[in-house]
């Protein structure tokens, strides 16, 4: 019989609940949750017959876990992480890794201390359509990127409709759009065509009712092999859509997120090419991604995004945030 995984969600409000919920609908695992508002707890505990609800970190981690998934707000990532690394847990970790770099030297002295395995949720690489056209452009096919272009956005409120009342608020917590946001689109930018190097960014509070955090973001980059980027997302728009378009030397590559879709062209003029398209839904990314991490920790397979490589994305997110105040170009530093 395969083993059943006991997997604690440290957090369960949006993502966590959503996180319960696909673990669970892997049929691998055995669900746990952790939740300090009592009353949220008590409901997702209700809704999805979890073996297990705790208050607190402190009375969960009197039991043993083979798995937590992280989801408490972006600037406890690290400290939580680290005190359930310490008992031999292994962690995925939502996006982003954190706000800052505090503590993320501890945090991977305890990994190696405690040989776990650690990914990071950034889910856009456990999409099927994203990994089969990253594939055709690594296989050369196209031939060397050259430009990287992103276009998106969604009415906010309609999605996460409590973001007055949670960290989405305060840049100090992961909010704001650079950090909530578009995280997601420059983590798989680099993943696709290598890390950014220096950027460009300018963003604003332009339209969201209830908070003052930028709900509207422009990035210019400069990225792994001379290529240049540009990413754009809003979060107030009716449609909710997002285009990423990848230009090689001898084709064009889109991916249409709203349409579960990739395209190409490589004759001027020519009519695009669908390539793939896959029907799902929203959680069938998360229950890839539940599995292709249940399949690391079991050795099958490396995690779908690294400590390290989600460092990097940490990297851009602070300066994108630096160059608001600076107003220059910044560097990516090591």
């Amino acid at each position: 019989m395969a083993k059943k995984y006991r997997v604690l969600v440290v957090g369960t409000g949006s993502i966590g609940e959503r996180h319960t919920r696909c673990f669970g609908q892997t049929g691998r695992t055995e669900m746990h949750i952790c939740e300090m508002n009592r009353k949220l707890c008590d409901a997702v505990a209700e809704r999805y017959s979890v073996a297990s609800a705790h208050y607190d970190l402190d009375s969960a981690t009197t039991n043993t876990y083979d798995i937590a998934v992280v989801c408490v707000p972006a600037h406890l990532h690290i400290p939580v992480a680290i005190q359930l690394g310490n008992v031999g847990t292994n962690l995925l970790i939502e996006k982003p890794l954190s706000t800052s770099f505090e503590g993320i030297d501890q945090l991977q002295e305890v990994i190696r201390a405690q040989n776990i395995t650690v990914g990071i949720a950034y889910v856009l690489r456990c999409n099927p359509i994203l990994e089969h056209m990253k594939a055709a452009i690594d296989s050369g096919r196209f031939g060397r990127p050259v430009q990287i272009v992103s276009t998106s956005g969604q009415y906010f409120p309609k999605y996460r409709p409590a973001y007055r009342e949670i960290y989405y608020t305060d840049r100090l917590t992961g909010g704001g759009a650079i950090q909530d946001a578009i995280t997601h689109i420059m983590n798989a930018g680099e993943w696709i065509v290598g890390p950014v190097e220096r950027l460009f960014a300018d963003a604003e509070h332009q339209v969201l009712e209830g908070v003052s955090v930028e709900d509207t973001i422009h990035i210019v980059t400069r990225q792994g092999f001379g290529v240049m980027g540009s990413y754009s997302l809003n979060q107030y728009q009716a449609p909710n859509e997002g285009v990423l378009q990848i230009v090689c030397e001898r084709g064009t590559a889109r991916f249409l997120a709203h349409e579960s879709r990739w395209l190409s062209m490589t004759g001027a003029g020519d009519d695009w090419t669908e390539e793939m398209k896959v029907e799902y839904e929203r959680d069938d990314h998360f229950v890839c991604q539940a599995n292709r991490f249940l399949d690391a920790v079991d050795g099958k397979e490396p995690v779908r995004c690294t400590l390290e490589e989600a460092a990097q994305t940490l990297r851009v997110n602070l300066a994108a945030l630096r160059c608001l105040d600076e107003g220059q170009w910044i560097n990516i530093a090591k």
